[in-house]
């Protein structure tokens, strides 16, 4: 929510089953068991409180940063990154065989002064530039991003929320998401939002007409976030479920990221716990906080421990309801009506060498194109692609390629970490511009 503030993917999955403890006596552990995880926000300041410490390493094994990776924190000043609070999360968790998620990289709210008063192509590509630095400064440490966060406008229109992101083109979404796969392809993205947890809601079905389309056109999107702030004003609802596993049939994960209950009924943490173990592909849950004391609701006691840290019988219910669950391994049954169409997919690539396609997302004065190189029946040991650029347009940065010239004709090679790929697999980079991207045709040839 807006007060949130006080407040390849075979390798992650692998992550996630990773247990803290003897399996079935923690929450984590018991996810694992389930091929889920159990995680909680962290506040990098309280990693100097040894009573949090000792439940945070023994309880959960995934980790979302509650401020320290938003965009305020992390890009204080235009152009000048600082990541040293979350790097202090991400050490901390990884090194204990927790996951971490990212949270957030585009939002309307803690946005730093100077982009708060940016609008237009200028706050577009410094969005963009954004995600690009910071998902490329964590790629390979994060196994899922919320890309976006809290873009739809809550009450009965089902329409995204007035912001100075949504002013710049009703395609900043799709955008980010396309910049976000470019700078980290390892990692799950997802899209995150809260009051989304009602079927029958206006702004369920606005995010899951988005998340539908993205899916038909072949957006890359990997999983939506659901933030389950449960409260007498937005209680939990009974087709929750029905919720999770109609996203799900779309084809994307589903995630419950930021759980909280007001006065924290253990039947009602019992529920959704029960929800989630009932969708194959929900993956995880994560509780917003540790301690009734940690937590940007302290006073309606949403947590599942006390502030001394001693358990509360919603602790004892969901562990019972980890451990008491099974695993499905059958897709959702019941999917919602009007079910989509699969998603495009990539022509196979001809015998030998590589090609290259590309898609853009263009503004008015600028645009992200987002290259995908494929090998063909042979492994590519290095690569270069050959693009035309249009009179005018001028390339401002680019990630995962290094590059000659930035007008008229330039030519792209592979980084390090991109070059090797295998047959028929592929790899993608890109790059912004100003300017107008035309038809841009790539060609590709193996080096």
């Amino acid at each position: 929510m807006a007060l949130t503030a006080a407040g390849a993917l075979a390798a992650g999955m692998a992550l996630f089953m990773t247990a803290p403890a003897a399996a079935g006596t923690t929450l984590g552990a018991s996810a694992a068991e389930k091929g889920r995880y159990f995680g909680t926000a962290v506040a990098g300041f309280k990693l100097s409180d040894s009573a949090y410490t000792t439940i945070l390493n023994r309880e959960f094994n995934m980790v979302t940063a509650e401020n320290e990776m938003k965009m305020n924190a992390t890009e204080p000043q235009q152009g000048q990154f600082s990541y040293g609070a979350a790097d202090q999360i991400v050490n901390h968790a990884r090194s204990r065989g927790m996951s971490v998620r990212g949270h957030t990289l585009a939002w309307h709210s803690q946005q730093p002064g100077w982009m708060e008063s940016m609008s237009g192509s200028a706050l577009r590509s410094a969005m963009l530039n954004h995600v690009t630095q910071v998902a490329t400064h964590f790629r390979g440490q994060v196994v899922a991003w919320d890309v976006v966060n809290e873009a739809f406008a809550d009450g009965s229109s089902g329409a995204r929320r007035d912001s100075n992101l949504q002013r710049t083109g009703n395609d900043w979404i799709e955008a980010a998401f396309r910049a976000a796969r470019a700078a980290d392809p390892g990692a799950k993205l997802c899209y995150n939002d809260y009051n989304t947890d009602n079927w029958t809601h206006a702004k369920t079905q606005g995010v899951y007409n988005m998340v539908r389309d993205f899916k038909q056109r072949g957006v890359p999107i990997d999983c939506v976030g659901f933030q389950a702030h449960f409260n007498n004003d937005s209680p939990y609802v009974s087709n929750f479920r029905t919720t999770l596993s109609s996203f799900a049939a779309l084809g994307v994960d589903v995630q419950i990221t930021e759980l909280d209950i007001q006065g924290a009924s253990a039947n009602t943490y019992r529920s959704v716990v029960e929800d989630c173990l009932a969708v194959a592909r929900c993956n995880g849950i994560t509780v917003w906080g540790i301690r009734d004391s940690d937590s940007w609701r302290a006073s309606q006691t949403p947590l599942l421990f006390n502030n001394n840290g001693s358990k509360k019988p919603a602790y004892d219910a969901v562990l019972a309801a980890l451990n008491n669950g099974t695993t499905p391994t059958d897709p959702p049954t019941d999917p919602p009506t009007d079910p989509p169409t699969d998603p495009p997919t990539t022509p196979p690539p001809g015998p030998g060498g590589c090609t290259a396609t590309v898609s853009v997302n263009q503004w008015t004065g600028g645009f992200v194109a987002n290259v995908r190189v494929t090998a063909g029946s042979s492994a590519l040991n290095g690569w270069t692609v050959t693009i035309a650029l249009p009179s005018g347009a001028t390339v401002t940065n680019a990630w995962s390629a290094n590059r000659s010239g930035n007008t008229g004709t330039t030519n792209w090679t592979n980084v390090a970490y991109n070059g090797q790929v295998g047959a028929g697999q592929f790899t993608e980079w890109g790059f912004q511009a100003n300017g107008t991207a035309g038809s841009l045709t790539p060609t590709c040839s193996a080096r």
